[in-house]
């Protein structure tokens, strides 16, 4: 064996990078399951998770469509079809006059509930359900740290 296949057989950042890599298509394979349950594109669910999970439910326009990695025009077409939908509103921004809010409507807090059950037991099922509760709360302080040094 070359000297260069044994330093990619056993260097760290290549090992782990495959294991990511793996973990990644695990996430993919998982991806149709969200559209699945909750009748709607994996990407409307990443909104609907995002305005859950913070406070008052409501987000900038511009902060969602970053946060869930989108150009602001191809956000806005987005956000159009959400709301029309009835699963978000867009309200002015107080603050800004030319900026809009995107708000989490009873329709979507409700899709969002339905889609979190199914969504939650299938992380069990295939992510977290063979760590031991140390290894979760290891996995979790790992992945936080990796991606805290990469924003």
């Amino acid at each position: 064996m070359t000297a260069t296949l044994m330093y990619l057989r056993h260097d760290l950042p290549h090992s782990v990078l495959g294991l990511l890599f793996g973990l990644g298509c695990a996430f993919a394979r998982l991806r149709p399951l969200v559209h699945r349950d909750l009748g709607v594109p994996d990407t409307w669910f990443e909104v609907l998770l995002r305005l859950g999970r913070t406070p008052g439910h409501r987000l900038r326009m511009t902060d969602l469509a970053e946060a869930v990695s989108f150009s602001s025009g191809g956000f806005t077409r987005l956000a159009d079809r959400m709301a029309k939908e009835g699963l978000i509103r867009r309200d002015p921004d107080p603050a800004d006059r030319r900026a809009a809010i995107a708000a989490l409507t009873d329709k979507g807090t409700e899709a969002l509930d339905r889609a979190m059950t199914a969504h939650v037991s299938h992380l069990r099922s295939h992510i977290t359900g063979p760590l031991s509760p140390r290894d979760r709360r290891h996995l979790e302080r790992i992945l936080r740290t990796l991606r805290d040094a990469n924003e």
